[in-house]
């Protein structure tokens, strides 16, 4: 494995143990480019975790605006990351543009705004997990990745809607809430209200029915029918999200107070079973 490939893989271990173990169950000679493009959205995603104000995390996202749009800084072959997706996304001829949006999209991140609606939501995830399946699919199978675009947009927000309940304990503490607006004011809640936590039969409707958004568009992502083979690897990690908004139906009230991500061999078989199945 060369060097690059080998350091940042050590990181997505460290930085996303699901996108990791998808990687490493997928092809070999697409494996490099999955592993930078799924290092990347690790590192901008977590920018909010490593950075105190907004305007230092302002600046690593336009680090890696820099880089996407090929103004390379010099310290970029000292970045073993940077050098691997810059040479992905000429290898795959991966669009700028849509790495560009995710980039944008992540300055919400940085801020205690809320989402105001679902289709606020709906667009944050539609520029951030629905594209980095859609770009996962051009390296994995660029003729297939046309012909399940949509599939991509519906598979993205169910797991943008997971990835937001099993980190509820984490952003609720910053004050940070990704629940639109307007699903707590159908349970009769406002934004102080959820996250002062008191009222936990509202807060248990409010996450049920978020569960439910991730749900529908889960529904919708299988009611495709089974993927091809060849573009299996780039939706293997949402084959995790059905057992966490399972979870969080099932036990709406403890995602408040604890992530509820299943042990990891569960979520290595689940991972295994899609792939041999086609199926998310």
């Amino acid at each position: 494995m060369p060097d690059n490939e080998a350091i940042c893989l050590a990181g997505l271990r460290d930085t996303d143990r699901d996108r990791y173990l998808a990687a490493l169950l997928s092809p070999v000679d697409k494996r490099a480019g999955l592993i930078a493009l799924y290092g990347f959205n690790a590192e901008i995603a977590r920018i909010r975790d490593v950075v105190r104000e907004p305007l230092p995390g302002e600046v690593r996202l336009q680090y890696w605006r820099d880089l996407v749009s090929g103004v390379e800084h010099g310290e970029t072959a000292a970045n073993p990351l940077g050098a691997l997706l810059v040479e992905t996304i000429r290898r795959y001829d991966l669009p700028a543009e849509a790495l560009l949006r995710m980039l944008d999209a992540r300055v919400f991140d940085l801020y205690d705004d809320p989402m105001e609606s679902r289709g606020m939501f709906e667009g944050y995830a539609g520029d951030t997990a629905s594209a980095l399946i859609q770009l996962a699919s051009l390296i994995a199978a660029p003729d297939e990745a046309a012909k399940c675009a949509e599939r991509a947009g519906h598979a993205g927000v169910a797991q943008a809607v997971a990835g937001s309940i099993l980190l509820l304990p984490r952003t609720r503490a910053r004050g940070q809430l990704y629940i639109p607006l307007e699903i707590l004011k159908a349970v009769g809640l406002d934004r102080e209200g959820f996250l002062a936590g008191e009222d936990r039969t509202r807060i248990s409707a409010a996450v049920e029915a978020f569960s439910g958004l991730g749900r529908e568009h889960l529904a919708k992502a299988r009611g495709a029918g089974a993927l091809p083979t060849t573009i299996m690897p780039a939706y293997l990690p949402v084959a995790l999200v059905g057992d966490v908004l399972d979870r969080a139906v099932k036990e709406p009230a403890r995602v408040f107070e604890e992530e509820i991500r299943a042990a990891q061999w569960r979520r290595q078989l689940l991972l295994m079973r899609a792939m041999f199945r086609r199926r998310v």
